[in-house]
């Protein structure tokens, strides 16, 4: 492989791999307004946070980390004023204090925070105004959880920069990106330049996965599929697992998550199961990154295309990238990874996201069963063909067929979705 072509894949992973505390978009919101308060210089007498729908729609229903159990835009934005690290990025609120909290709640109910739903702007956009006195400064972020494009303070800019209005499929500089690249990245991969951001990928990963299946979280997903299945078989290991980790993250749980394609959820949909198959089989831990390079990749190649926060389900893409990864550690040749990749994206696609809450984990279980069924399919040398709905006669243009259905066939479903939620 071509040396700059073998580093553009390196850097994909550095740039998605990273670190978040809870569900990334309420903390989004909380780094928006801690980056407002360091600029104000005092906790704001007035918030207002105007976001997109799609915003609006990840936060209403999931648990804000370190909030003792509150849910919301208005408490994602106080918390964040109130105790948030700016410096923390997606970690922002592991510096909230109790005492932070129980003032978050007060303040919330003296109205501190407004909310505003703004159209016509990126899927993932975020407008922080923070007030006090004769002050005001405005913090914009879009397209991605911690992309800051605007920093004005009493209407003079600190920070201003270029974006393409909701790029991701046009501008997101993922375009080399394909599934023969990925697989020759992973062929060719010197495991030292991605050891240490797959390691920690599994620790935080299997850590919350853990945590969620020792106690109660959400509709405890991860534990009835044990109980139902049983734990003796790597199968119902991985889909629990993965379902686990989304039960605790949903439910607020203040351990970290390393994300994929801005997501954590997605980040344990293609960690976890694959993590599970490569401590089944022992494979070494060289074997083991080289899946997971994998499956964090795929993921990231399928979602490029539908960009960030649509009415297509994440966990989709993220398992997908799971069963390119099992296949391969399964012994998969070539033409059965790309079998794997198709019969995922040919069967599940439909699943709609319809907001972050701990009906995810159900989800993500659903997606990952389909990994597994999809995976061994592929070797009977089973696919599904072209013509069959949205797959065609290759796996390139199937995934273009799921950024299309992802990010334009579903817009209308989106908006709907969220009148939905929103009661209209």
């Amino acid at each position: 492989m071509d040396k700059d072509l073998y580093n553009k894949y390196v850097r994909v992973l550095q740039e998605e791999l990273i670190t978040a505390l809870g569900c990334t978009e309420p903390i989004a919101i909380a780094y928006a307004s801690a980056v407002a308060r360091k600029n104000l210089g005092h906790m704001p007498e007035k918030i207002t946070a105007r976001c997109s729908g799609n915003i609006i729609k990840n936060v209403k229903g999931v648990t804000v980390p370190n909030s003792g159990g509150q849910k919301g835009v208005a408490i994602a934005a106080i918390l964040g004023a109130l105790g948030g690290n700016p410096d923390k990025r997606l970690e922002v609120l592991t510096s909230v204090t109790k005492e932070d909290i129980e003032k978050s709640k007060e303040l919330k109910e003296a109205g501190l925070c407004t909310v505003d739903l703004v159209d016509g702007v990126a899927n993932l956009y975020i407008s922080l105004t923070a007030e006090y006195g004769n002050d005001k400064v405005v913090v914009e972020i879009a397209d991605k959880h911690t992309n800051i494009v605007k920093i004005i303070k009493n209407g003079e800019s600190i920070l201003e920069k270029e974006f393409v209005l909701d790029h991701g499929k046009n501008d997101s500089g993922k375009e080399f990106m394909t599934v023969d690249g990925i697989l020759d990245f992973a062929e060719e991969l010197n495991v030292e330049d991605v050891r240490g951001l797959l390691e920690h990928q599994i620790q935080c990963n299997m850590t919350i996965a853990e945590e969620g299946m020792s106690n109660t979280y959400g509709a405890n997903v991860g534990k009835n599929i044990i109980k139902l299945y049983g734990d003796d078989n790597v199968e119902s290991r991985a889909k629990a697992y993965a379902a686990a980790g989304s039960d605790a993250r949903m439910s607020g749980c203040d351990l970290a998550v390393v994300v994929n394609s801005g997501s954590g959820n997605q980040g344990i949909t293609v960690s976890v199961p694959v993590y599970q198959y490569a401590k089944e089989l022992k494979v070494s831990d060289e074997k083991l990154y080289r899946a997971l390079s994998i499956s964090n990749l795929m993921s990231v190649h399928i979602k490029a295309g539908i960009g960030p926060l649509s009415a297509f389900c994440g966990a989709v893409s993220a398992a997908t990238g799971s069963a390119a990864a099992i296949t391969y550690l399964l012994g998969g040749n070539r033409d059965q990874i790309k079998f794997a990749i198709i019969n995922t994206l040919g069967s599940v696609s439909g699943i709609v996201c319809d907001g972050a809450k701990p009906s995810c984990a159900a989800k993500i279980a659903s997606s990952v069963d389909m990994a597994i069924l999809a995976s061994k399919m592929a070797f009977s040398d089973d696919c599904f063909q072209n013509g069959e709905g949205i797959i065609t006669d290759d796996v390139e243009s199937t995934i273009k067929n799921i950024g299309r259905l992802g990010r334009d066939g579903m817009r209308s479903t989106d908006k709907e979705i969220l009148n939905m939620m929103i009661g209209k």
